[in-house]
């Protein structure tokens, strides 16, 4: 029999450590303890204040909070048990401090969770105490000081520590580490399972036994006899003897919707009423677990590769559900490529999991999204961790060139820009966050600040007070200098909104193609094609007088683009 204690003690981090293991997959350039211990802090924060205001809301003791809270929470994934486990570990401790009004803050710094390391800013999310902090917390671990639950927060073992849960933690990681499907018979990187990076987030596998049937490929023998590309398309019409798939389909040029992204294009989401307690009831977690096992990413709502409506008043379609109008035989024929975190810089790291064969598959759309993260992260100093000209030119033109060698005649690829940040400020800086809404005392610019001392912030440079450091990281967005004083410079025209717009039309793989473009005449310079590869790419300095693509391809195939959805 496993020990109860490590058990008990697996079960407060299971949380914490889904949201760190998953929800930050991507973000392999920052140090794991800091990280960690950052996303302890605020799960903590969050569920002690669900707590508190549950015990307002609803005029209850906090025993009976607790006990609520654990009530919503479906079974899936022992959430429910779990959370009753958590109770009974932290609970006492819990009621003994809200019984001395102390606030989230000092309740999590007291039980460990939230750290202040040597020569670091303490990191609060509300005002602090009216006595000194360290009076404060001193007296608040005083209160605690011989409980039982310290053991546990110290400890810092997680569930994966469990030896019964070792290998599936293992393959669990490796699968999203890959951006592969969790459960793949046939290993053809499709899966007939949703979630765990299955056909929530590609095709749904049709047959997981038979590695030759999957989403895009083209028809074996116009799927006569099987349905060998999943569209749901197989078989002949006993009239005339003709396979519906090349009735239906030959001719239709099918082909299918691929996006490299980030947590964007993961369409990564925490739904309010997961932490606003007047909102909260049964019917409030009940995609929690769909949610744990994508990463905290809904993938089946993405505005690319979405398949299922959104249950908002906002009404939109995705770019695969207007192909699928446009044209049924594209049915399944999607792939979320993203992941929380991503950029330029890491694609390399899961672009492998994609799936496309050049012979036997359609032509793909790929979408190019790194849309932040470049000139996004949690540091103290995000300037110096911004990505390069250099760096982003050379990581784009590896990604550019992989596609190149794996995607079939006749595919194209558009590249978004990146936004200017600076709106997240402007528009939200002195709202209430969910978590202030109650008391009226926690804004969004008291959450940034928070995730900033943490160092957990998705993007410090657009996330924060300083107006300064706002505007240098949008300026950054247009420069590619991370550089203090490099306000105005245009050197990496990668990140120039204006002509990303023109230049992201311009890219067109198909054989025996070349294009140049009509780009802005102080920058041009023609960079000549690699095999099977048109690219027109505009810098500065360039000496060469503008020209139109072949044909009018470029603006001719955007505009066609355009009324095709």
């Amino acid at each position: 029999m496993k020990s109860p204690r490590k058990l008990i003690m697996a079960a407060p981090v299971f949380f914490l450590l889904t949201l760190h293991t998953l929800a930050s997959s991507g973000y392999g350039n920052w140090p794991d303890t800091r990280h960690s211990n950052g996303h302890a802090c605020i799960g903590c924060v969050l569920v002690v204040s669900m707590i508190e205001q549950l015990t307002q809301v609803h005029n209850s003791t906090v025993q009976i909070s607790m006990e609520r809270l654990c009530s919503y929470l479906p079974e899936k994934l022992f959430l429910k048990t779990t959370c009753y486990l958590v109770v009974h570990i932290f609970g006492p401790d819990i009621t003994k401090l809200f019984r001395a009004d102390m606030n989230a803050d000092v309740v999590c710094h007291t039980l460990e969770f939230c750290k202040q390391d040597p020569g670091q800013p303490l990191c609060h999310l509300y005002p602090l105490p009216k006595e000194a902090w360290t009076f404060t917390l001193e007296k608040a671990r005083q209160i605690v000081k011989k409980s039982p639950a310290l053991t546990y927060s110290r400890s810092g073992a997680g569930i994966c520590s469990l030896p019964f849960l070792a290998k599936i933690c293992q393959k669990i990681k490796l699968s999203i580490q890959n951006s592969v499907p969790f459960k793949d018979a046939d290993s053809d990187k499709y899966s007939d399972f949703p979630t765990l990076r299955g056909f929530y987030w590609r095709g749904r596998d049709c047959n997981d036994s038979n590695k030759m049937a999957y989403p895009g490929r083209r028809p074996d023998n116009w799927d006569s006899y099987q349905d060998s590309n999943c569209n749901g398309i197989w078989g002949v019409d006993p009239k005339d003897g003709i396979p519906y798939e090349k009735k239906f389909c030959e001719g239709s040029q099918p082909r299918g919707v691929i996006l490299l992204g980030d947590s964007a294009g993961a369409h990564f989401h925490i739904p309010p009423d997961w932490i606003t307690a007047s909102q909260m009831s049964l019917k409030s977690f009940l995609n929690l677990p769909i949610a744990l096992t994508n990463e905290l990413d809904w993938p089946q709502l993405s505005g690319t590769t979405g398949f299922l409506y959104s249950t908002s008043r906002i009404k939109e379609n995705s770019i695969y559900l207007r192909l699928r109008k446009r044209n049924h035989c594209n049915h399944r024929d999607y792939q979320n490529i993203s992941k929380n975190g991503a950029s330029s810089q890491n694609l390399e790291r899961f672009i492998e999991s994609l799936s496309r064969n050049q012979l036997l598959d359609y032509p793909a759309i790929v979408i190019y999204a790194m849309i932040g993260n470049d000139v996004c992260s949690g540091n103290i100093d995000p300037l110096p961790e911004m990505t390069t000209p250099e760096k982003l030119y050379s990581k784009v033109m590896q990604t550019l060139q992989y596609l190149d060698s794996h995607l079939p005649n006749d595919s194209h690829v558009i590249l978004y820009g990146l936004p200017d940040g600076r709106f997240l400020w402007d528009h939200l800086h002195d709202r209430y966050h969910p978590l202030g809404q109650l008391n009226k005392d926690v804004t969004y610019a008291h959450f940034y600040s928070f995730l900033n001392c943490l160092q957990v912030s998705p993007c410090h440079g657009w996330m924060s007070s300083n107006k300064t450091l706002r505007t240098l990281t949008s300026e950054s967005r247009r420069s590619g200098k991370g550089e203090v004083g490099s306000l105005g410079s245009s050197s990496n025209l990668w990140m120039d909104f204006t002509l990303m717009r023109w230049f992201y039309s311009c890219w067109q793989i198909t054989s025996g193609r070349r294009c140049s473009t009509s780009g802005p005449t102080s920058w041009e310079r023609r960079i000549h094609s690699i095999r099977r590869l048109s690219r027109c790419l505009e810098t500065k300095g360039g000496t060469e007088a503008p020209r139109t693509c072949a044909s009018g391809e470029a603006a001719t195939w955007l505009n066609s683009f355009n009324k095709w959805l």
